[in-house]
């Protein structure tokens, strides 16, 4: 069957409420027909989503937009960032039309939109004829996924559809700029970080909170494992601590305790180690270890997304 074809198929899965995994250049999404209660809750149970989490709507292209959003009251800067940005790794939190359903957006008066960049997802978004929404395709609070076979070992069974679209090309969530409210702020860091965003818009953009928005929760996108953070000199008291573990860390310079304790080497640029993190943590999640250890990232602006997937990687309850 031909790539034209499955697409076809997949859109009409969509069409008739079923459920289609897909490629995004960040990670792999889960979609439903984004004006569908029915499907959208059917997604919702198969994640294991809060049902007033919101959603991202997919859209292939810009001028979908008013079809979504409440043009009248959208900041002037939308269109600056959308035409820069777009397709790519952000989402605009932006006013919503009164038809646009509560179970995408949390119940609240504002929608996400996102272009992904994936030609696949796009074509498929075309092909359906309108938004699809897409959060990421994992049980809910899991590590998302960045391959194909991600999605197939999440979901064994319950997905006809799983569009193989290669590994995901930057390999954590999308940026989530809030512009439906007072200040533009950052809800949820990316590739595109906050400074990349201040110098392109000329005004400081800086984080906020107190409005609902995917994967910002305290624990998110976290192994099952037990997991945490180390620095090399806290390394050696952690090992007395613990029977095994998988370690991810730059360099190694040491030698491990035993051969319970497996070692993987993470990059040391900030967009290759974004693009590899979440498979390592996956590999590692099926280790069958007592932790999950991971060194401490750099402080530096290219970090920032990184940071904060594993801060809350490794969080509490």
């Amino acid at each position: 069957m031909s790539k034209l074809e499955i697409i076809k198929e997949a859109a009409a899965e969509l069409a008739n409420g079923g459920l289609v995994a897909f490629p995004t250049e960040t990670v792999y999404g889960l979609g439903a027909d984004a004006c569908n209660a029915t499907a959208i809750s059917k997604l919702y149970a198969l994640k294991g989503r809060p049902a007033d989490h919101p959603s991202i709507v997919h859209l292939a292209d810009l001028e979908e937009l008013p079809q979504w959003v409440d043009v009248d009251y959208i900041p002037n800067i939308t269109y600056k960032l959308a035409r820069h940005f777009w397709p790519g790794p952000m989402t605009l939190i932006l006013p919503k039309r009164p038809e646009v359903l509560d179970q995408v957006t949390g119940g609240q008066n504002s929608v996400g939109i996102r272009i992904p960049a994936h030609p696949l997802t796009r074509q498929l978004i075309r092909t359906f004829g309108h938004g699809i929404v897409g959060p990421s395709a994992n049980k809910f609070g899991h590590i998302s996924p960045t391959c194909a076979e991600d999605v197939r070992n999440e979901f064994p069974n319950e997905l006809k559809y799983i569009l193989d679209g290669g590994p995901c090309s930057v390999g954590v969530e999308s940026t989530i700029i809030d512009l439906a409210h007072s200040k533009v702020v950052i809800l949820r860091p990316g590739m595109l970080n906050a400074e990349l965003i201040s110098n392109f818009l000329q005004f400081h953009v800086n984080f906020g909170t107190g409005v609902k928005a995917p994967g910002t929760l305290k624990k998110h996108y976290a192994p099952h494992t037990r997991s945490q953070i180390f620095t090399r000199e806290n390394l050696p008291a952690i090992f007395d601590v613990i029977s095994s573990a998988v370690i991810l860390g730059f360099s190694r310079e040491f030698e491990l305790p035993s051969q319970n304790f497996k070692w993987i080497t993470m990059p040391e640029e900030a967009e290759s180690y974004a693009r590899s993190l979440y498979s390592a943590l996956r590999y590692a999640d099926t280790m069958n270890v007592a932790r999950i250890l991971i060194e401490k990232v750099p402080e530096s602006i290219e970090w920032e997304a990184v940071r904060d997937r594993l801060s809350r990687a490794t969080a509490t309850l």
